[in-house]
């Protein structure tokens, strides 16, 4: 005991020690920024004067000179944001001596007229002279907006601009625009900065803008007309610090595909607003994250971060969570438990319970409750298993992660509200709207995170948007995943919903999201809007939520269409043809960018790219064949690629151009492959140079619906 006290005095005298350590040093700091702005003020000088004295003089105060903001990049390293110098064109019209001055304004004015237009050269002299001969005004701004840098190099060879003349009096006020190489592609996300203060204010640009902003510096400046500050001489006191570098999980290709399929459908179901996110399963990293708004002009732009900051009753995609509770509550075998879901409408406790599907599901099993979304079936299942005990299913929810915001390091997450039995909102019927995704506000980030655990295994992982902050090439913080060590459930429960995931679109959702090159889980969701209290007919707010490869999970995706409209009543009251064609269209052209997750295709190429010699168009190859004395390409193919096989001579494939089916290929370069795919109706991306040596879709694969395929070149 005694050691312990002992040792406990010498760890708090060692603290004292340090902190005073730290304080001289801080005082020490202070005494030498004290010394140089003495330094500066009455030792260094400017036009043969100390400071102090041309202060005095001329109006000269020290004032914060801003630093360069930082910027920010996407997860290959494009520029997404960053600042640009501009400057305002000032004229001190009395530093010049009067030799120099009336010899040289006139070419100055001849100048100005034909670079600005605003005003003629005889104007321009005209206000000049004025400010040159007024006893209270000598400095004008020369044009009413700023110029860039190149127009800045080159007033920079004009007479009082040119400073090897010696003439004196142009100035340039410097300010930094921000500017965003990608826009208008996640404005919202990346954010914006004010222009008065430069600060950010949304998204990236505001969660960092501490570490973006730098350090200010400390300068000379002069007070003219107008509270305009022009920068004096080179001598600052304290050189200003750029900001750090934000480099985030984008990846602008997956931003261009997310953003192009959900404004085709947002247009087509002339829909209120639209959100999509695409995370990365195993570190949470998000790829992609789109909202788009209808503006009063009928087209769709990023006004507010729907994924972040805007929260619903999520309605079926909810009955995930609720499912999860009754496996890990009874550990019942979902395939074999059934409840009877009569004709699809339930008088429950005074209210209408009804079903999507005319006529009912009659009985099914718990595991169809969910491929179906029978909102009758888990109303009965909650009311089997948890109605006497609504506690353990709150703390369910709790355990599932879904109580509380995803801890996102951006600003402006909201928080689930999931009621609990303290809640003046509780009633005797929340139980069971929850059952199925009412009587709670959710985000679909946050409704995102929940479907990337399951599909992560069970393995909770939060959500994440930046990885690194840098100093120029030093990273100064490295943002690793977090992976909670706890899964949210059981490896059974897991298992089994997993399986149920992939037997909603296997069994109900074959027309829209079902795919045969890969597999996709999911679950869609309708809910009708609350408005002023009420949850209105007509006004529904749809989404799907789901990953791929089933199989191997690498992505999660959730869709929001926020009310959908159309002519057919049906089209629009279901997320299964609405949301849910986003989610396949967006994962179609993930899965022929990303070669990671393609099943292998080389087996279906029964040629070797090091074999093929000729491959083009067959009048070419007409030529080139009589030329050189080689087997005559047939006359009616209009592409053929030829392969060594025989004593060195080629022996001929043709390809058809009218042809709906997909071609062979392998050998063709890549304008002409891109010329048969897009003639057929395909998007084409492609990785490599040269010929191709791998198609993402085998040859004689005639595919409907949204094509998409990815070329490997060698």
């Amino acid at each position: 005991m005694k050691n312990d006290v002992e040792s406990g005095q010498n760890n708090k005298k060692a603290l004292i020690n340090r902190a005073r350590i730290i304080g001289w040093c801080l005082v020490g700091l202070a005494v030498l920024v004290f010394a140089k702005l003495i330094r500066v003020q009455y030792y260094d000088t400017f036009k043969g004067k100390t400071w102090a004295e041309y202060s005095v003089k001329n109006d000269l105060k020290l004032d914060t000179i801003p630093a360069m903001r930082g910027n920010i990049y996407s997860r290959d390293n494009s520029l997404l944001a960053t600042s640009l110098p501009y400057y305002f064109v000032g004229f001190d019209t009395k530093v010049a001596d009067s030799a120099y001055f009336y010899n040289n304004i006139d070419q100055l004015s001849h100048l100005l007229s034909r670079s600005f237009g605003e005003l003629s050269a005889s104007e321009y002299k005209s206000k000049i002279m004025r400010y040159r001969l007024s006893k209270t005004k000598r400095y004008l701004r020369l044009k009413a907006k700023e110029i860039s840098h190149l127009d800045r190099e080159k007033i920079k060879k004009w007479p009082f601009f040119d400073k090897s003349r010696k003439g004196g009096g142009g100035k340039f006020e410097t300010i930094y625009k921000r500017y965003k190489p990608f826009s208008p592609m996640a404005d919202r996300t990346i954010g914006g900065t004010d222009p008065k203060s430069g600060r950010g204010y949304i998204g990236i640009e505001a969660s960092f803008d501490k570490k973006l902003e730098g350090k200010a510096g400390i300068g000379w400046i002069e007070m003219v007309e107008g509270g305009i500050k022009i920068p004096v001489g080179d001598a600052l006191n304290v050189q200003p610090e750029a900001g750090r570098d934000i480099y985030t999980t984008l990846d602008m290709n997956y931003q261009d595909m997310t953003e192009i399929a959900l404004r085709r459908k947002l247009t087509e179901m002339d829909a209120d607003f639209g959100s999509v996110v695409i995370m990365e399963i195993a570190t949470g990293e998000i790829r992609a994250m789109a909202n788009l708004t209808k503006r009063p002009n009928g087209k769709y732009e990023e006004v507010f971060n729907y994924a972040l900051a805007g929260s619903n009753d999520p309605g079926s995609t909810f009955k995930l969570a609720t499912m999860m509770a009754l496996l890990e509550e009874t550990k019942l075998d979902p395939d074999k438990v059934t409840v009877n879901t009569g004709s699809g409408t339930l008088r429950f406790r005074n209210h209408n319970i009804r079903d999507a599907h005319r006529g009912g599901f009659g009985t099914i099993t718990a595991s169809q409750v969910l491929e179906k979304s029978s909102n009758i079936g888990i109303v009965l299942l909650m009311q089997r298993y948890f109605a006497n005990k609504p506690d353990a299913y709150l703390n369910y929810l709790k355990q599932f992660h879904l109580t509380s915001p995803t801890g996102i390091h951006m600003k402006g997450e909201k928080p689930p509200l999931i009621r609990d039995r303290s809640s003046k909102l509780w009633s005797n019927y929340s139980l069971y709207f929850m059952a199925h995704g009412y009587e709670m506000q959710m985000t679909p980030l946050q409704t995102l995170t929940f479907y990337n655990a399951v599909a992560n295994d069970g393995y909770w992982v939060r959500p994440m948007l930046v990885r690194e902050v840098r100093n120029a090439e030093k990273i100064e913080d490295k943002m690793e995943p977090y992976v909670e060590e706890k899964p949210i459930a059981s490896p059974e429960t897991i298992r089994k919903v997993k399986k149920m995931l992939e037997n909603v679109v296997a069994n109900s959702l074959t027309k829209s999201v079902k795919q045969d090159l890969y597999t996709i889980a999911g679950k869609t969701g309708t809910a009708r809007k609350l408005i002023n209290g009420i949850y209105t007919e007509g006004k529904n707010y749809t989404s799907f939520a789901g990953y791929f490869p089933a199989d191997k999970p690498k992505y999660s995706c959730i869709v929001i269409v926020d009310t959908p409209k159309s002519k057919g009543a049906d089209y629009t009251r279901y997320a299964g043809s609405v949301a849910a064609p986003v989610f396949k269209e967006v994962a179609d052209r993930i899965y022929a960018y990303d070669v990671t997750i393609q099943k292998p295709v080389r087996d279906s190429i029964p040629e070797k790219s090091r074999d093929l010699k000729w491959a083009g168009k067959s009048s070419d190859l007409r030529v080139i064949s009589e030329k050189l004395k080689l087997p005559a390409v047939p006359a009616d193919a209009d592409y053929a690629v030829g392969s060594i096989v025989d004593k060195g001579k080629p022996r001929w494939k043709t390809l058809h151009v009218n042809s709906r089916d997909i071609p062979d290929l392998q050998g063709l370069p890549m304008r002409d492959a891109l010329y048969l795919l897009e003639n057929r109706g395909y998007s084409v991306t492609f990785k490599g140079s040269g010929k191709v040596i791998e198609q993402s879709l085998p040859p004689g694969v005639n595919k409907t619906g949204v094509k998409t395929i990815l070329l490997t070149l060698q």
